[in-house]
């Protein structure tokens, strides 16, 4: 759990290293929450059918939609900067620059090449990262470097 939250407590962050650990247990923090919200607004969307009369048009929404759509947006809008910061931080412990993402979001624009760009992507991810410091910083593995997570 520690791993899931460390991305936010580094919220605005972009300089420094990340683990893949860190990148990925974010990833699934984010993956159970999304998978939660949308199983409330499907719920929400299930029981407004059951009440639904036949030929009486689309049902409004019901106050369990409207809590999980406000509750994702609400989780959509506190994860976007520790999301952008975790990667940034993972492309340094990769010894890239972070504008690296820029790139590839650019590229993952593009019809073919946004494709390739995004398999580049998950590979980059989940590639160890350089051994020892690099540009960026000390080696987030070395558990004797005391500026790794301070």
């Amino acid at each position: 759990m520690e791993w899931m939250l460390l991305p936010l407590k580094r919220y605005a962050e972009f300089s420094g290293r990340s683990r893949r650990l860190e990148y990925w247990m974010f990833a699934l923090l984010n993956l159970i929450v999304i998978a939660v919200l949308m199983a409330l607004l499907f719920m929400g969307g299930m029981s407004m059918q059951a009440l639904e009369a036949p030929g009486a048009g689309l049902p409004p929404f019901n106050a369990l939609m409207i809590v999980a759509g406000i509750l994702m947006l609400i989780w959509f809008i506190a994860i976007f900067i520790p999301s952008i910061a975790v990667v940034v931080r993972r492309l340094h412990d990769r010894d890239m620059s972070g504008w690296w993402y820029a790139g590839l979001i650019l590229a993952s624009f593009i019809p073919f090449v946004g494709f390739i760009a995004s398999i580049a992507f998950l590979v980059i991810m989940l590639l160890p990262g350089t051994p020892g410091p690099n540009r960026f910083g000390p080696d987030p593995k070395d558990p004797t470097s005391a500026e790794v997570f301070a």
